[in-house]
């Protein structure tokens, strides 16, 4: 696991040198262990090395072919690379190195972006073919590692991390104000724009051309899909049965490792089950107080003296919390008003006191149908016979009163799935925000975003097609975000056994009815986790990774500290700040749940203050 940047070259070689240390300086914390780079007249391309592979010094990147005319800088694993780097070999390549790298370098050789198809891994990187004169680079499958790119004053810029651009003379560092327009909706930026003005993110699945001597803008473009096809001929114990085999052959290659690997540990059945067939010494976890409903140390302790091992905790205290709140958003990039982002930082700082690599359960419920709301579909079967114009008009009606639980049923009720559901986090309606918002920007509607992902699965039924969306909206903007920079944050390797192309290109095709029943979210996943598993462990309802937020800022610390923020001059600069004290005071007062609306309004303006203050 590492770090990358680089630039088209428009500097002299000696001030490129300079400029791209300082933006590989940046990333350090990717990969402390080593430093690389290369320059000429057309490219500067740097590196930083967390060892985890063939640790010795050949390992180090940019890493090239045999004659020097290509190279490549890379951020990820390769769980296949032993087989390809065989295949390769076969066709004559010549190979320096133990590392995956090197397979990228001669597959590109011989395959071109074909090779794509051929990976198991997780990766962001840039290849350099100084024979054409162009750039490619490529993210994986999922969304793991991340690649973002610039095009400012002619010069093509790109990097593991944002923060990487802002040394580069040609960076001008911008807000962009459409952006933080739609990250109140849904918690986070959901399209390839990000909160810095002309830079954007690689989709998953992607891939990108550069033309330096043409210049413009890069070609992207899609070079895999997900695509569900329920196959009904298989009974639910063949299912449960290739779960099982499927799983643990994924579980084996994300072991792959020159260095002690550790796992992850939740009181879910998603940690539970990578631990379990994992087998590794070490789990860690972390808990807030005493509060089972904030706490699963005690359940975390219990599940790995059952499977017979250490298991490492901390409690976060609440000072703990928010006093490395800035730094957090610092190391994030972008705003994520994700709490539980928060607590895995501090569990990824736990586990890096021990080991370099760690498996986490990530992914599970996106591809098996785990969250609790894919019950919506059946929960409003009976309501949704109502005839719709019925339904719109109480929804209509409902929208005036106070959104209580039997309220929000109503408004739901009376919408099409394309209208009601934009992913796992719905903070503020297109009508919240713009109330709040004294910007005006020309940002999309939360329908616009989701709707060409709609369109791609619009003959899967409800429970698919919301799984779809949350697989390349939800998982991408926010699981996959948090995990990747909080745990290289600490120079840790995180990696998510069941986001592997075998385990997905078995779970497309499981039946609906089998992922989500009408008393069980992930069925046939949870019968598959009991072949390794408690019953109690793999029946285990979703919870999430708690946090007390909600109970922290009716506190008068807490309370006072964001109401400070909510009244500073940059909460002045872009909200109506009496509309914001509002939500604070009547969520202490306990007349509603704000803590969310709270949290992702706070989490922007502490990021702000962070990156423009």
């Amino acid at each position: 696991m590492c770090g990358i940047a680089g630039f088209t070259n428009t500097l002299s070689k000696e001030d490129a040198k300079q400029v791209l240390k300082k933006m590989t300086d940046a990333i350090a914390h990717r990969g402390p262990d080593s430093e690389g780079q290369f320059v000429d007249d057309n490219v500067a391309m740097g590196f930083r090395r967390l060892s985890i592979i063939d640790l010795s010094e050949r390992g180090s990147q940019p890493l090239f072919n045999e004659d020097g005319s290509v190279a490549i800088t890379f951020n990820g694993e390769i769980y296949n690379y032993k087989q390809l780097r065989e295949e390769l070999a076969a066709k004559g390549h010549i190979f320096r190195t133990e590392t995956d790298t090197e397979v990228l370098v001669h597959g590109y050789e011989e395959w071109g972006e074909q090779m794509l198809c051929r990976l198991r891994g997780m990766f962001g990187f840039v290849i350099y073919d100084k024979n054409k004169k162009r750039l490619f680079g490529a993210r994986d499958f999922f969304g793991i590692k991340p690649i973002y790119y610039a095009l400012m004053d002619g010069c093509f810029m790109w990097g593991s991390e944002i923060k990487s651009f802002l040394p580069h003379p040609s960076f001008k560092k911008a807000l962009n104000e459409s952006v933080l327009e739609t990250y109140l909706t849904f918690q986070y930026s959901p399209t390839s724009e990000t909160f810095f003005k002309d830079v954007y993110k690689l989709p998953a699945a992607h891939c990108f051309v550069y033309d330096i001597e043409k210049g413009g803008k890069p070609e992207v473009k899609r070079y895999w899909e997900i695509k569900f096809t329920p196959d009904g001929k298989p009974q639910l114990d063949d299912w449960v049965k290739d779960i099982g085999e499927v799983f643990q052959d994924s579980v084996k290659a994300h072991k792959i490792a020159d260095v002690e690997v550790g796992s992850f540990l939740s009181s879910g059945v998603d940690s539970s089950y990578v631990a379990a067939v994992a087998n590794v010494d070490k789990t860690f976890t972390v808990g807030f107080g005493e509060d089972e409903r904030y706490n699963e140390i005690g359940y975390a302790k219990e599940f790995s003296k059952y499977i017979g091992k250490d298991n490492f905790s901390e409690v976060i205290t609440p000072e703990d919390y928010w006093g490395n709140f800035e730094k957090i958003q610092y190391q994030m990039d972008e705003p994520l008003a994700d709490p539980a982002a928060v607590a895995l930082y501090f569990v990824c700082r736990l586990a890096a006191k021990q080991v370099k690599v760690v498996l986490s359960g990530e992914g599970a419920d996106e591809i098996f149908g785990g969250y609790n709301i894919y019950h919506n579909p059946a929960d409003m079967a009976s309501y949704n016979k109502i005839p719709r114009p019925v339904r719109r008009c109480v929804g209509a009606v409902a929208e005036h009163l106070p959104h209580k639980h039997g309220v929000n049923f109503l408004i739901r009720g009376s919408k099409d799935l394309e209208e009601r559901f934009i992913g796992n986090a719905f903070i503020f309606s297109e009508k919240e925000r713009k109330e709040l918002l004294k910007i005006r920007t020309n940002a999309p509607r939360p329908q616009d975003i989701t709707k060409p992902f709609y369109d791609r699965c619009e003959d899967c039924d409800e429970v698919t097609r919301m799984q779809y969306l949350d697989l390349h909206l939800w998982m991408t903007g926010d699981i996959l975000l948090k995990a990747d920079k909080m745990s290289m944050a600490h120079s840790l390797e995180l990696r998510v056994p069941f986001l592997d192309r075998k385990v997905m290109g078995l779970a497309q095709n499981i039946p609906t009815k089998y992922r989500v029943t009408k008393d069980a979210t992930k069925y046939a996943m949870r019968l598959a986790a009991l072949k390794a598993c408690p019953p109690q462990t793999a029946n285990k309802k979703k919870l999430g990774f708690p946090v007390p937020i909600r109970v922290w800022l009716k506190e008068d610390k807490y309370y006072s500290l964001v109401k400070e923020r909510f009244t500073s001059p940059a909460a002045e600069k872009f909200f109506d700040t009496s509309g914001l004290v509002k939500l604070l005071d009547e969520h202490r007062a306990g007349h509603y749940d704000y803590s969310r609306k709270i949290w992702t309004v706070y989490t922007f303006l502490v990021w702000y203050g962070v990156y423009f203050g």
